[in-house]
């Protein structure tokens, strides 16, 4: 079944994969809805809500169907709601924060780069802290924090700059030079 996992497999490979490509795309295409809503005002909140509906349809749908299909017993934990509902509340602010970042002016190379550097950051600190394992962090380790922030800095600073739309066309339009 795809939601058994084993510790000796690599098959959760494929499903981080899945997750790297879509996540990846997630920023691009919100962009794309917000704009293309041609609503410089609301465009956010209307591309947010369909952002919802999709939610609904993927993460409310798919989960029931998920669990019919399993024979789950239905049976769920107060705790397990309580951090599955926190996890959705800071999973949805995060995305209104994507969609606030573009109203901002922020481009989605620039905000989903920040981010996707970012989160990793803020995930090993509350998962250490969360573990009480701050004693065993080992130099090579805070290697890795030095290396991620800087590799987000370089990402943004040194991403290629945009092609004016006119400048573009006259490069491909400009006649073969003459051959001797």
């Amino acid at each position: 079944m795809l939601a058994q996992s084993s510790s000796s497999s690599s098959s959760y490979l494929l499903f981080v994969l899945l997750t790297i490509g879509t996540w990846g795309l997630y920023g691009i295409f919100l962009h794309k809805g917000q704009v293309d809503f041609a609503d410089p005002v609301n465009g956010r909140y209307k591309a947010f809500l369909f952002v919802g509906i999709a939610y609904f349809l993927v993460a409310v749908l798919a989960p029931i169907v998920m669990l019919l299909i399993s024979g789950s017993d239905w049976k769920m934990t107060g705790s397990g709601m309580s951090w599955s509902l926190i996890a959705g509340i800071v999973g949805a602010v995060g995305a209104f924060g994507v969609l606030l970042a573009f109203g901002s002016g922020g481009k989605p190379a620039v905000v989903m780069s920040l981010i996707f550097a970012g989160a990793p950051l803020v995930n090993a600190a509350v998962a250490i802290t969360m573990a009480g394992q701050w004693g065993q962090i080992k130099p090579m380790f805070l290697v890795g924090i030095v290396l991620a922030a800087a590799g987000a800095y370089l990402i943004v600073t040194q991403k290629p700059k945009p092609v004016p739309h006119g400048k573009a066309a006259a490069v491909q339009e400009s006649p073969p030079a003459p051959s001797e």
